[in-house]
């Protein structure tokens, strides 16, 4: 698989990462078995997707402890991402990013993935009791330390953003320029897809500008993309997808003609002997939006992993992305 390198420390890693998330949170929680996801986290690996990326609060601490059992095995063919920053209540999360916690919680981390560094720590989220620096710098002397390779940011939630008129990710940037004050950015996390968008505006131009990877989380819309999902189908009470405005069965049917337009650009591909499926030209798309970007998509069957992987092989033409720009915008939102 083609290689790419991220942020200034020029972390090598696979064209294509997988998110573990969905392996213990989050999503159908009926569906969620140990033994299939390890096997998922082993396919990746066979086929150099070496970017796992996982955080302490999917669980909670569940994530990274299956990722240890892999890793314990496996550790110099992994590209090992995890969080910190929240904490996870009965009912609530919170943030925490007190210096101190994130000494405690990266330990927690290194134990709960049986290995000694970790390849990119990310926050998860900033505390607003405490200056972004001084988590940040606690975070940078786990890289002095040796317990850390190098550090990244997830993007702030929109909901603040939207209510004030900003753009999207307003509020990440000003983040990313504080931080980058105290140590180097190597990479941020955020949403992109064909159905979200908003990160080219102005954070992936930023990132681009500065050398610093981009690591595209949910490029397959949730699931979305795939052209899986069948409106009104309904999803169990602990899917987030049960509470998200876009994945109402109206809002499912109102944006099905994206899914049909990745279909057709699918087809064409398949002409020429390949079997090519809607969800590799969505994560096709993605990787066409520069060289420092990585899309990050979430599965937890060996299937979902091996079609993933292919997409890295698809080059989508200009027609092809000209066609994907021309299909309508989504219709709901996060919010």
């Amino acid at each position: 698989m083609e290689r790419r390198t991220i942020g200034a420390a020029t972390l090598d890693v696979g064209t294509i990462g997988l998110g573990c998330m969905p392996m213990s949170w989050a999503y159908t929680g009926s569906r969620q078995r140990g033994e299939e996801s390890l096997r998922a986290v082993h396919a990746a690996l066979d086929q150099g997707v070496t970017l796992l990326d996982t955080a302490d609060m999917y669980g909670p601490f569940t994530n990274e402890l299956l990722l240890g059992r892999v890793l314990k095995e496996r550790r110099s063919e992994a590209f090992v991402s995890t969080k910190v920053g929240l904490l996870v209540g009965e009912q609530h999360i919170v943030a925490n990013g007190r210096p101190g916690y994130v000494r405690r919680a990266c330990d927690a981390s290194l134990r709960r993935l049986q290995t000694d560094v970790i390849d990119l720590y990310q926050l998860h989220r900033a505390d607003p009791e405490v200056p972004v620096e001084e988590t940040w710098g606690a975070m940078a002397d786990l890289v002095s330390a040796g317990k850390v390779r190098s550090l990244g940011l997830c993007a702030v939630g929109a909901r603040s953003a939207r209510r004030s008129g900003a753009r999207l990710h307003d509020g990440t940037i000003r983040q990313l320029e504080r931080v980058q004050q105290v140590f180097p950015v190597s990479a941020v996390e955020a949403e992109l897809s064909v159905w979200s968008t908003e990160a080219l505006d102005a954070l992936l131009p930023w990132c681009a500008a500065r050398g610093v990877g981009f690591l595209a989380a949910m490029p397959l819309g949730n699931g979305f993309l795939t052209g899986t999902l069948t409106p009104g189908e309904g999803f169990e009470p602990d899917d987030l997808r049960a509470r998200h405005p876009r994945f109402t069965a109206e809002m499912m049917a109102a944006n099905q003609p994206i899914v049909v337009g990745l279909r057709r650009i699918a087809r064409h591909h398949g002409l020429l002997g390949n079997t090519v499926t809607p969800a590799q030209v969505a994560l096709a798309w993605v990787l066409a939006q520069g060289r420092h970007v990585v899309p990050v998509p979430g599965a937890k069957r060996e299937r979902w992993v091996t079609e993933n992987a292919g997409a890295a092989g698809l080059r989508l033409t200009a027609e092809d992305l000209a066609e994907v720009a021309g299909l309508p915008a989504a219709r709901g939102s996060w919010d």
